[in-house]
């Protein structure tokens, strides 16, 4: 009823047979259309202060922060955007600034952007600025090429206040 075929079938060659080449199997390797995994670790999301949030402390991170409530301390970051509601007073140290609320204090930055709702009262150092027409500013403006220099590396922690014991 059925038979085998004896091209399939492996075996010894005989004479004069030639090899035939398996087509079961490519000649070359497969090229890759996606990239490898990158070895290092994916970009964390940008941290969020919200609103009804009141900070009494200095905040630093390497990432993205995003201040919506109140900071009464000294901010080292990233990527740093001041929410409209949003009110700082301390010392910015970031690499982009994007001011569209209130700060009180210095701010320093490679890029410093006020936003029309933005309100500033402090010294502003930076390399590069972009005010647009209805922010406030009351201080000075300084370009450096490397205004991240000057900044401390390491913000301090505040020193508690003891009071004597009577």
């Amino acid at each position: 009823m059925f038979s085998k075929s004896r091209i399939n079938e492996p075996g010894p060659k005989q004479a004069g047979e030639a090899e035939k080449p398996k087509t079961d199997v490519p000649a070359t390797k497969p090229t890759m259309d996606y990239a490898a995994p990158a070895t290092s670790k994916p970009k964390p999301a940008p941290s969020v202060l919200s609103s009804d949030l009141t900070v009494v402390g200095n905040v630093k991170t390497t990432g993205d922060i995003q201040i919506e409530g109140v900071v009464e301390g000294d901010i080292r970051a990233h990527l740093l955007t001041v929410g409209e509601g949003a009110t700082i007073r301390g010392e910015i140290v970031a690499d982009d600034i994007v001011v569209n609320g209130r700060v009180v204090g210095r701010v320093r930055g490679l890029k410093v952007r006020l936003t029309s709702t933005a309100r500033v009262e402090g010294d502003i150092i930076h390399k590069t600025i972009a005010i647009e027409s209805g922010a406030h500013f009351e201080g000075s403006v300084q370009r450096q090429d490397d205004p991240l220099a000057g900044a401390p590396k390491a913000i301090a922690a505040p020193v508690a206040a003891t009071t004597p014991k009577a």
